[in-house]
């Protein structure tokens, strides 16, 4: 209950509505038949969920399972930055540090919240060279790697786990099944869905929960691997005093092209900035337009020449 509270707080709106359109789908699946004693059936899932957990607790330690608790509960609650907000941060880092000094930015180092920023910012008050920085930055992001394909790791295996101990109580409830063979045929049809309903608990809990809290939790991987690599690329290039206008345009490359808001040069522009004649734009068979240089094109017209002899 704690996880969906935490996820319909940082869902938008479009996720939420889908979430809920989904899960109605799901659970009318099964009302659709009336019947929804038939689903419910206390032993298997004591089965399921004590077997599962159980062999959890065979697979990894305690201190490891409580950590892969703490990470997935901070997936859903901790909203992340987005690269648009790193990119705007490290600009305006990279005028301060142009106008009043790298020093300058302990006050920011102070104020951050975000943990891999501060650390990288006091690196450079620190006087950290360029190289030096890129290394102790990248080792902490392949460990943080590590760690987060650790909790993922686990996740998945508990996800592998509940579908084989729903088999195991769908065949106890087989087992019990059977010993009522002689009696009355219809109780006995009556305790068949009973019986299988085990196995429809593993399959759900895996394939509705566990696979999704890793794949979530991938992604926010994924999401704050390429926050770390923007800041630690901007970063070095505050220390080597790069233009912030510079810095801006090589940040922007990591962002999808739909978050760079980058306008487009004309041709128009591109010709008058170079003092490009409008002779010297050829039209090829693809319909594209190539600028070409009067004296490169004769360069390539003798060298083709050479070729056919």
């Amino acid at each position: 209950m704690k996880l969906m509270r935490d996820f319909f707080q940082i869902c938008n709106e479009r996720n939420k509505i889908g979430f809920i359109c989904c899960l109605f789908l799901f659970m009318f699946g099964f009302a659709i038949h009336g019947n929804l004693g038939l689903y419910f059936n206390l032993s298997g899932l004591l089965i399921v969920l004590g077997g599962s957990f159980g062999a959890t607790l065979l697979t990894y330690r305690m201190d490891r399972l409580r950590i892969v608790y703490t990470v997935l509960i901070s997936s859903y609650r901790r909203q992340p930055k987005q690269p648009e907000e790193i990119v705007e941060i490290l600009v305006d880092l990279s005028v301060k540090s142009k106008f009043q000094g790298i020093l300058s930015l302990q006050q920011d180092e102070e104020e951050t919240s975000f943990l891999f920023l501060r650390r990288s910012l006091g690196l450079l008050v620190d006087g950290y060279q360029g190289e030096s920085i890129r290394d102790i930055l990248n080792t902490e992001m392949y460990f943080f790697k590590m760690r987060r394909e650790d909790s993922e790791r686990v996740l998945r295996t508990m996800a592998e786990f509940f579908p084989a101990f729903g088999l195991v109580g769908s065949v106890v409830g087989l087992i019990s099944m059977l010993t009522g063979i002689g009696g009355d045929s219809s109780s006995l049809l009556m305790t068949v869905p009973i019986a299988l309903t085990s196995t429809l608990y593993g399959v759900v809990f895996a394939n509705f929960f566990f696979i999704p809290f890793a794949g979530n939790l991938r992604e926010k991987t994924d999401q704050e691997l390429l926050l770390q690599k923007i800041i630690m690329e901007g970063v070095i290039a505050i220390e080597r005093e790069m233009d912030p206008r510079k810095l801006e345009q090589k940040l922007k490359s990591f962002l999808t092209p739909s978050s760079r808001q980058v306008k487009l040069v004309s041709l128009e522009k591109i010709q008058e900035r170079f003092h490009i004649q409008p002779q010297n734009v050829l039209r090829q068979q693809t319909g594209r337009e190539e600028i070409v240089d009067p004296e490169k094109k004769n360069l390539r017209k003798e060298f083709t020449n050479m070729v056919n002899v």
